[in-house]
């Protein structure tokens, strides 16, 4: 596989980490600016709701210049946010800064996905893709780890330039020249809004994702209020969180190759079972440990399954500007949640979080059981997403 699809992946790894890297720190920074716990979710729920708005738009905004450039643009002012976050001296100015980086995010998913299928098929698009998988994995421990053995918040953002850094030089060398193109399917691909059953599997996304991020983001925040784990601990959590992680993604990718829907449903069900289990011995040390290895096996797929999901049976043509929905219906989900767990954390407690993830599930679970119209392309289109989804299953 050419080297520009690893580097993609390498910047895939890089934005990722800087959007979800946040969440291993987030009761520090609280400490440390003199906010809530809640107030501090807000450097995520701020990004997710900056990529949610921006996604439709920055790439028909941006279509008549050079790819690369776009790209490479993308990754400095990742780098550049990453150092203003490590000098910020208050908390506006921290948000400031992770608001800057946010604008762009999808940007740099569109191209890349783009380039990389242009390249190499369902395969590198998984390659890609495989980035954000081990960003969410192990982008956060890396990063929270970093804060702990230096003793210091700010260590977290140097880390997370420096990925960048290394991201945008692989960029800059190994990815060529990339005119704009002229778009095509201006108009048809709005047609694609009239499918009933792409909404409800934008909806069902924003659903998932804000169940999986209600109680995400305050995993650190909950093992160091319940389970009473130390810096050390939560950071060897997270990373075994995040290991497990790279290990259920490649179960549910086989899932997903064999049957959709049955593999969805598996996947809320057992979400729901290892959080109400946490929820009952949250406390207790050594269960916590075996149930959050479950759970960070289980969690990881949830971008995956809404992913597939959503893409199987759309047509080549309008297949960015769906990614540009799923984009935003990802933040959407994930500002929700970080913005619903917050609430329930600074009112109720923080173990009381995991409640707003169980019922988001729940409804999201029994949503799979509605029926709709089947979209409206050919039988040709069709049998060739349902090549690509599987093919992406299979390489992930």
């Amino acid at each position: 596989m050419k080297k520009s699809i690893y580097v993609l992946a390498l910047g895939a790894f890089g934005i990722i980490t800087t959007e979800f890297g946040v969440v291993g720190i987030l009761p520090t920074i609280s400490r440390q600016f003199g906010v809530s716990i809640d107030t501090a979710g807000w450097l995520l729920s701020t990004f997710a709701i900056t990529v949610a708005v921006s996604s439709p738009f920055i790439t028909s905004f941006t279509s008549k210049i050079n790819r690369k450039f776009l790209l490479c643009l993308v990754m400095s002012i990742f780098v550049l946010s990453n150092l203003i976050s490590a000098f910020s001296t208050n908390f506006t100015m921290l948000m400031i800064a992770r608001v800057l980086p946010a604008v762009l995010h999808p940007l740099f998913w569109n191209i890349s996905i783009a380039i990389a299928f242009k390249e190499k098929g369902a395969k590198g698009v998984s390659t890609v893709m495989l980035g954000l998988s081990l960003a969410t994995v192990l982008g956060i421990p890396m990063t929270t780890y970093a804060a702990d053995l230096f003793h210091d918040w700010k260590a977290s953002f140097f880390l997370s330039s420096i990925i960048s850094f290394i991201a945008f030089i692989g960029l800059l060398f190994f990815i060529p020249s990339l005119p704009a193109e002229k778009e095509k399917y201006e108009q048809n691909q709005f047609t694609i809004l009239r499918n009933p059953f792409l909404w409800i599997n934008l909806i069902s996304t924003i659903g998932t994702l804000a169940a999986m991020f209600s109680s995400y983001t305050y995993l650190t925040a909950y093992l160091e209020e319940i389970t009473k784990m130390n810096g050390a601990q939560i950071s060897i959590m997270l990373l075994l969180f995040g290991g497990m992680g790279t290990l259920g993604n490649w179960l549910m990718g086989i899932a997903l190759s064999r049957n959709i829907k049955l593999t969805t449903r598996l996947f809320l069900l057992c979400l729901i079972s290892v959080q109400i289990l946490a929820y009952f011995l949250g406390s207790v040390f050594i269960p916590m440990v075996i149930i959050v290895s479950c759970w960070g096996m289980i969690h990881t797929g949830g971008f995956l399954v809404s992913n597939i999901r959503t893409t199987q049976n759309i047509p080549h043509h309008v297949l960015e500007f769906v990614n540009s929905l799923l984009t935003s219906s990802f933040n959407i989900g994930i500002s929700l949640g970080a913005f619903l767990g917050g609430i329930v954390s600074a009112y109720y407690g923080v173990q009381h979080v995991l409640s707003v993830s169980i019922l988001l599930l729940t409804a999201t679970f029994l949503l799979s059981f509605f029926s709709f119209p089947k979209n409206t392309v050919t039988d040709e289109e069709s049998e060739e997403e349902k090549e690509f989804g599987t093919t992406v299953c299979e390489h992930i």
